[in-house]
């Protein structure tokens, strides 16, 4: 898999606070070694929008994350509010993730990130535009 990143993506995460910057690199991680697993997935964009880092795939859904100053307790995983993501990751994990409506997946600061599932849950919406019309998007 190729990873074309834009070069102010790493000046984002480098203005992040320390104690913060930690997290943000798991779930950048995290999301790069997710469409690295998924079969077909050749390329992966690492990019800002709205000022967050953000991972599009050919046919996949966006992915951002981000640590806001508003709610410096917590950071977050964000997916697009009027797929079925949310609602299917609310189905299948609901004893494992705190969710913010339909668009968030929110940690706090001194979380274990479950990693297994996250990753399923990242490679979903990165393979959303195939498999949206499956049942559970397919889980």
């Amino acid at each position: 898999m190729k990873l074309t990143t834009n070069p102010k993506t790493k000046e984002v995460f480098n203005a992040y606070p320390l104690e913060v910057q930690q997290q943000m690199n798991q779930l950048r991680a995290l999301i790069i070694e997710a469409a690295s697993e998924i079969e077909g997935l050749e390329n992966l964009e690492e990019t800002l929008k709205w000022g967050e880092p953000s991972y599009l795939s050919k046919n996949g859904s966006t992915v951002r994350i981000d640590w806001k100053t508003k709610t410096p307790e917590q950071f977050a995983i964000y997916f697009k509010c009027t797929s079925k993501l949310v609602t299917t990751f609310k189905t299948i994990y609901k004893d494992t993730f705190e969710f913010e409506g339909n668009r968030a997946i929110v940690f706090k600061l001194n979380d274990n990130i479950p990693e297994t599932e996250l990753k399923h849950c990242i490679s979903m919406a990165l393979m959303y535009h195939k498999i949206k019309h499956l049942p559970l998007l397919g889980a």
